[in-house]
């Protein structure tokens, strides 16, 4: 007789769990309908060599498998790359180290707060004169490597000097902007572009930028679109479409305190 036990029940929750995050993710990348025909692959699998036991049926899609998870692993490693930067930076699980992790006093987060201010107002007045621009903000992982492709700058967070950076006669206004410890480490930077196809074919190549860095890890990236001036902000593989100024304020302070 089967008996259904808490741990049955646990074991399906997990299952479906690691399912939603595997689809939403292959959602984010546009491989969507490979993640179905997985799932459809696997279903058959299971019933073939479990259900009906068929064995010389069931012997080939097990080797089939063994081959396929490989593959898959080389196929989809930005996808996994992502699933675990994804299950690892959750709100959910900020309670393990919050405890362990000195706060900011209040004249630390006075200080982002006018750093933030001072991007706020660039980003304002880049989208008012239609002045393209990329800025992306390091969190917890290093975007170490992608610095290393632009042009050092190593300075204070200055609302001038981000104009002056993306002015468009500068020779660094189509690279992106990092910021890493509350400086601006580089410009001109190159980042990976985001092949989803998912992605409204209004957006250019800096939207597109945007998406590929969130995608690979939790950085923040600002983007003002140079043909409609709008502010638009990619984190976690998502966009946030055409915000006011105080609308990026209040996202910025929000994520990153």
């Amino acid at each position: 007789m089967f008996e259904f036990g808490i741990k049955d029940a646990i074991d399906i929750l997990l299952v479906a769990v690691m399912l939603f995050y595997a689809w939403r993710l292959m959602k984010m990348s546009g491989s969507l309908n490979i993640f179905y025909g997985i799932l459809v692959f696997v279903i058959t699998w299971i019933v073939v060599s479990q259900m009906l036991e068929m064995k010389l049926l069931g012997s080939i899609f097990d080797k089939l498998v063994s081959v396929g998870v490989v593959a898959l692993i080389i196929l989809f490693q930005e996808e996994i790359r992502r699933f675990f930067l994804t299950l690892g930076s959750q709100r959910q699980l900020h309670f393990i180290t919050r405890y362990f992790v000195k706060r900011k006093t209040n004249v630390e987060e006075e200080h982002v707060d006018q750093q933030l201010m001072r991007i706020v107002l660039a980003c304002d007045y880049m989208s008012k004169n239609l002045v393209g621009a990329l800025i992306v903000i390091e969190r917890e992982m290093s975007l170490g490597d992608v610095i290393k492709s632009g042009e050092s700058i190593d300075a204070n967070i200055s609302t001038e000097l981000i104009k002056n950076i993306f002015f468009k006669n500068s020779p660094l206004h189509d690279g992106a902007m990092i910021i890493s410890h509350n400086r601006i480490s580089a410009a001109g930077c190159i980042l990976p572009v985001s092949h989803n196809l998912n992605i409204p074919k209004e957006l250019g190549l800096r939207h597109r930028a945007a998406l590929g860095i969130t995608s690979q890890s939790d950085a923040i990236a600002i983007i003002v679109s140079e043909e409609t001036g709008a502010i638009s902000v990619a984190q976690g593989g998502e966009f946030h479409l055409r915000l006011a100024s105080n609308e990026l304020e209040s996202y910025l302070i929000n994520a990153l305190k």
